[in-house]
């Protein structure tokens, strides 16, 4: 079979992988605990799936504007508005179905054949592959541990050319939960003013924080700045709505009517009864998703602990979202009980869901080999009992 040039160049989602894998292990009857895909343990909120179901009652399974209703069109304005202490108009808002859908028509609507995108990593995989089906190409700009994986502000002026048209980042970060202090934001917002190019947040995380961290968004920065940025946000993380599939980008009218005509030849609306969810969600009451970040926060701390007390294993704090990240190179290049070489990372996640019965991401996946990482939107139980797992399997290899 002859398939398109183009999915030569795109790389599957390895996160999926990973689930899908632990999914086929439990479906044989095997004891497997998941770190894998990064989605909230905890139900859609009670009120969230009610209005759900007075809006199927009431109609809502028609399409609806491909741009989306006017009412949650306004609501989301009136909520990242609210969020970031500017005004939005409800016409600088698109809603789209999930967070990626959202990235994926904003790279398509700016992204010509062989400009550059610029991506701060460790970052999600995905990002990359948008930019490469936008034909694009992506630079990655890798950030070290030691310094909390933020890059360094000249190693990103260093990789602005010409062809740059865009920077794309998410703080807090999948995978490594850093996050952006306030002067690396105003340095990047400074370089895409004086260079010309975009800023696209990825911010579907941004109530997800814990500690002393703090939030900024570079669109309150300044009108030059508010101009060249593309805000991407949803429901899916912070409501535990990932099936609901609503993400919402706001972003200058003309690039929205853009995004717009992209999605009208695409997949035209998201879901009516998902909107009128997400409606609920952004409207309602927020006293459960505090609830589930404090029970986010205390797996965060019970997580990062267990994995720091495991010899050989290195791992920063994570600031914000539900992911720890940590250091296992030194385990790479050693052998199982078997005698099996452990060559990349990618064999290193492979011996652990055969050993220990725990499924985790390879760094590999998010421009960070060595790496691995684990979502910690899963029971307390499940943390301890996985942690102990990969505890005990990583001394058996010598």
């Amino acid at each position: 079979m002859k398939l398109s040039r183009r999915l030569s160049l795109i790389e599957p989602s390895p996160t999926l992988a990973v689930s899908a894998k632990a999914a086929a292990l439990r479906a044989k009857g095997l004891d497997v605990i998941s770190f894998g895909a990064g989605e909230p343990d905890f139900d859609t909120p009670s009120h969230i799936k009610e209005a759900a179901k007075r809006a199927l009652d009431a109609g809502a399974t028609k399409y609806t504007q491909v741009e989306g209703t006017p009412a949650l069109r306004a609501a989301v304005a009136k909520w990242l508005g609210k969020a970031h202490n500017m005004s939005f108009e409800a016409n600088e808002i698109i809603v789209s179905a999930g967070a990626k859908q959202s990235l994926f028509n904003a790279m398509h609507a700016i992204v010509d054949e062989g400009d550059e995108v610029i991506i701060p990593a460790p970052a999600w995989g995905s990002y990359n592959e948008i930019v490469k089906m936008a034909g694009g190409r992506p630079v990655v700009v890798l950030g070290a541990a030691a310094n909390n994986f933020v890059p360094k502000i000249a190693d990103i002026e260093k990789a602005i050319t010409p062809r740059t048209r865009a920077i794309l980042y998410s703080s807090p970060c999948n995978p490594t939960g850093a996050m952006l202090d306030e002067a690396s934001v105003r340095a990047i917002a400074d370089l895409a003013v004086k260079h010309d190019f975009w800023i696209i947040t990825d911010d579907i995380y941004r109530t997800l924080i814990y500690g002393d961290a703090k939030f900024f968004q570079p669109a309150t920065i300044s009108p030059e700045v508010r101009a060249r940025t593309i805000i991407v946000d949803g429901v899916s993380k912070s409501f535990a709505m990932t099936g609901w599939r609503i993400g919402f980008a706001a972003a200058p009218k003309e690039l929205v009517v853009a995004m717009g005509t992209l999605q009208g030849q695409s997949t035209t609306n998201a879901a009516a009864v998902s909107q009128a969810a997400a409606l609920a969600a952004i409207e309602g009451p927020t006293d459960e998703l505090e609830t589930m970040r404090v029970e986010f926060d205390k797996r965060r701390k019970a997580m990062v602990k267990a994995l720091r007390e495991i010899p050989g294993v290195t791992c920063v704090e994570p600031k914000g979202a539900f992911y720890a990240f940590p250091d296992l190179s030194s385990f790479l290049g050693k052998k199982t009980p078997e005698g099996k070489k452990i060559e990349n990372d990618a064999q290193l996640c492979e011996y652990l869901i055969e050993a220990a019965r725990v499924a985790v991401v390879p760094g590999s996946a998010f421009s960070a080999p060595g790496f691995i990482r684990l979502s910690y939107a899963t029971s307390m139980k499940n943390v301890e009992e996985g942690v102990a797992r990969i505890a005990a399997a990583l001394p058996k290899l010598t």
